[in-house]
This record gives C-alpha cells, sequence and structure tokens, in this order.
C-alpha cells in the first residue's frame, strides 16, 4: 500500500538529490563562564531498537538534559569524554569555518579515558549533526547520530520546532547490532526516528511546525514524504534556501543531509497523515501526524513563510577565474584512504588561496551511488552547462554511478580541512582525504 501511494525506485530516489535536494537531539546545557557549555560522554550503552526485544548494546554519544537555546552569534564550549576502551575523534557535519574542531586534520583521535574541550564559534544559525563515526567502521558496536540546533537570532514563525533524527540498524538473530563497513549477512534491517522504533506527532488545526528531518543513516539516501500536507522546504544542510514546495510533498536526504520544511496542519481534526520513509527499494510509515479535536490554533492558516534569515553566504559566486580541481569518488585509486590510516603529512587533494572560488568536478567511477561530504565550508551545485546553480547551499552530496557533478564554493576559512566519501552500501569503506585553505 506504501508503495502505491509513494513509488519511487533507487534511481528516482537519487534524482530527487540533483533536483531539490533519527537518536534524539542534542540538549543545549547550562551556562558556565558567560557561554554555553555542553559535555559529550562517548560510552558503552543500550538502545531499545526492537520493539519487545532486548536491549542492543551500542557505544553512544550521551549528554545530560538540562536546557538552554543556542542562538547564531554565540560561542559553544564542547568538552568531549571519552570513556570507550578506543581512540574516538568527534565528527560534525554543518559547522563551517572552525579549523581547530576539525578531525584528523586538527583534531587527533582521542585516547580511552581522556577528554578535550573545544569553543565553537556559532556563525550560523540550523541544524547540525555530529558523530562519532568516522573511526567507526567494524568496531565492536555501532554509535548513533546527535542533532544540534542553532536558532535563529530573527523571530521565525513557526509554532512547534520538531527534530526527526532518522537512523538505520543491523540487528543479529541474538539482537546485537553490526556496526557499518562489514558483511551485515544474517541481520535484520530496522529503523528509529529519535532512538524509536515509531512516533505520533499531536498537531492542532492550521498550527505551523518546522520539521528538521536528518538523514543519521550509516550509508543509505532516503526520502521522506508528509501524506496530505504541502511541504515547504526552508533550509537544505542547515543553510537557509529560497522556499519551494517540495514535489509530491517528497524531500530527498544523502546521508547526513538536513532539511528543514514547513507544513501547516489543514488536515480535519481527528485525521491522521503518516510520514513515510524510502530508502529506494519500498516505502514505509515512520511517524504520523495526529490532528486533534481542541479548537483551532487561529482561525485561518498562516500565510506562506518568507525566507529564513540569511546566514550570510555570498549571494554570487565569480565562477570565471576559480580554482578548479578534479576529484574521483569509487573505484582502485591510493588517493583516499580510511580515516586510521589518514596522514597529515599526505599531499592534499587542492589547494586555494583564502577568499577563492573553488570549483569542484566530482566524478563517480563506483557502481553504487557515492556520498560527498565537504568539510569547513557549504558549496552550491552548478548546473550542467556550468552557467549557474541551484538556489541553495549544501555540504554533502550524492553522485550517481558514472555520473560527474561539479560544485562551487567560496574558499572563505584558511586551515586545514577533511573531505569525506562513502559509497552507499552498508559494508563500503569510509574514505578520506583533505584540502587547504591558505
Amino acid at each position: 500500500m506504501a508503495d502505491r501511494i509513494f513509488p519511487l525506485n533507487r534511481r528516482e530516489l537519487m534524482a530527487g538529490l540533483g533536483a531539490a535536494a533519527l537518536g534524539p537531539a542534542i540538549p543545549p546545557m547550562a551556562v558556565a563562564q558567560g557561554r554555553p557549555s555542553l559535555i559529550l560522554r562517548a560510552n558503552a550503552g543500550v538502545a531499545a531498537i526492537r520493539q519487545g526485544g532486548p536491549e542492543t548494546p551500542i557505544w553512544s554519544l550521551g549528554a545530560p538534559t538540562s536546557d538552554l537555546s543556542l542562538k547564531r552569534g554565540g560561542t559553544l564550549e564542547i568538552t568531549l569524554l571519552n570513556d570507550l576502551p578506543v581512540p574516538t575523534v568527534l565528527n560534525w557535519h554543518g559547522i563551517d569555518g572552525i579549523p581547530a574542531a576539525e578531525p584528523l586534520a586538527a583534531q587527533t583521535p582521542l585516547a580511552p579515558g581522556a577528554k578535550q574541550t573545544l569553543a565553537i564559534p556559532l556563525r550560523h544559525a540550523g541544524t547540525l549533526m555530529c558523530d562519532l563515526r568516522l573511526l567507526g567502521d567494524g568496531q565492536a558496536r555501532p554509535s548513533p547520530a546527535r542533532a544540534l540546533i542553532v536558532g535563529e537570532s530573527e523571530p521565525v514563525t513557526v509554532d512547534r520546532d520538531e527534530v526527526f533524527l532518522i537512523e538505520d540498524w543491523r540487528l543479529r538473530p541474538d539482537g546485537t547490532a553490526v556496526a557499518p563497513g562489514v558483511d551485515p549477512k544474517d541481520t535484520v534491517p530496522l529503523t528509529t526516528i529519535n532512538g524509536q522504533t515509531s512516533q505520533d506527532i499531536p498537531v492542532r488545526t492550521n498550527e505551523r511546525l518546522r520539521l528538521r528531518f536528518i538523514n543519521g543513516f550509516q550509508r543509505n539516501v532516503i526520502a521522506i514524504k508528509i501524506e496530505g500536507h504541502e511541504v515547504r522546504v526552508m533550509a537544505i544542510d542547515g543553510q537557509p534556501t529560497e522556499p519551494f514546495i517540495a514535489r509530491n510533498g517528497a524531500v530527498v536526504l544523502a546521508l547526513g543531509t538536513r532539511v528543514d520544511v514547513f507544513i501547516d496542519a489543514t488536515a480535519p481534526p481527528g485525521s491522521t497523515s503518516s510520514i513515510l520513509l524510502h530508502d529506494g527499494k519500498e516505502a514505509r510509515p515512520i511517524a504520523r501526524l495526529i490532528v486533534s479535536n481542541e479548537p483551532a490554533v487561529r482561525n485561518a492558516p498562516l500565510p506562506p513563510a518568507p525566507a529564513l534569515p540569511s546566514n550570510g553566504l555570498p549571494a554570487q559566486l565569480d565562477l570565471k577565474n576559480a580554482v578548479r580541481a578534479d576529484l574521483t569518488l569509487g573505484g582502485p585509486q591510493a588517493d583516499w584512504v580510511t580515516p586510521p590510516n589518514f596522514a597529515k603529512s599526505a599531499v592534499p587533494a587542492f589547494r586555494a588561496k583564502a577568499g577563492r572560488i573553488v570549483v569542484l568536478a566530482l566524478t563517480n567511477r563506483a557502481e553504487i551511488a557515492t556520498v560527498f561530504h565537504l568539510h569547513g565550508h557549504h558549496f552550491r551545485l552548478l548546473d550542467r552547462l556550468d552557467d549557474g546553480w541551484k538556489p541553495f547551499w549544501l555540504d554533502t552530496l550524492a553522485v550517481e554511478p558514472g555520473q560527474t557533478q561539479r560544485i562551487a564554493f567560496s574558499a572563505e576559512y584558511a586551515g586545514r580541512w577533511l573531505i569525506e566519501t562513502v559509497a552507499t552500501d552498508w559494508a563500503a569503506p569510509r574514505l578520506v582525504r583533505w584540502y587547504s585553505v591558505e
């Protein structure tokens, strides 16, 4: 039934990325010395992944539960404590321009029993994600991701703000979970939303919701469809976009991608709308919007929302004098290495002077789709003729097999920055290189 409502195959799923592009959120912490302070503890934990089954051992990224609103323009002090029996490193999606926080390129893996503290300037509002997965391939246990929300300095007209961190797991018959980077044979795939197997979201008539969808899958590209509602895309990968209506109410997310949408609950009281997940093979419901019989929030829906406040990224990119480089993704090659084999002495993938525009041609030689993640900067996806770009910023892109995509960014921040790539297969290794802005 779900597939008839939400028809989509793997090719259409990938095409959606070029055309349009849920562990719980990290709760902001108590203020220390005039700035927000967040303590993250990497430790052994458990998760209720299989409904009615035993809890599954995992390596978690825990945090206290006190609350504080984070806003653009502040500074967040983050302390990571490693209680795991192996080295680990904190990896970010969405933090631009902080070379001291770069995993491997600046931050060496944290030894068991050690801790480190970093000050993170919150330059941009948006939906961010962090995890311990950079060194996670083949480890004894998998680890979930965490979301971090940085609010806009200006008011945004929404009644509710909900995070959907969507993650996948591979469970053995005994209930233990397999880490990515190894063959998942004899395992059962399961999905969680904010650490739960399903979720009900009560809403009231004419209430406006901001839904922050995060693809926390280990390898898969996914699509999310909200039935019976007009879905207005407002931000991608933590950066505001020119608002647009999602085709058929569906948005496509590469692994690590974050998409913020606005919906207005205009369905009749007592009605239920499913939120469907499509992984390229089948669609299945993962959550429900349930319209209550309480009085409407307002007499009529709000007018269409304007664009979210800008984070200050440039409106134009001058491509004529850009630094250009070709990067090959997938296939046998010596330039990409697994994270444990990363060396700061390796030759960078490319160099650029601070302030220059960089154009990268990403060619996927693998037989399956491959995901590219750029650290330190957001980029534009260029049109095929190199004469314009899509009206949104990204930090992550899926490239189909045999395809070349071109991206462009302003190399604003000096430093050493990581590049990640991984094929969309559970057993595929995560690979890294680095680039230099000087």
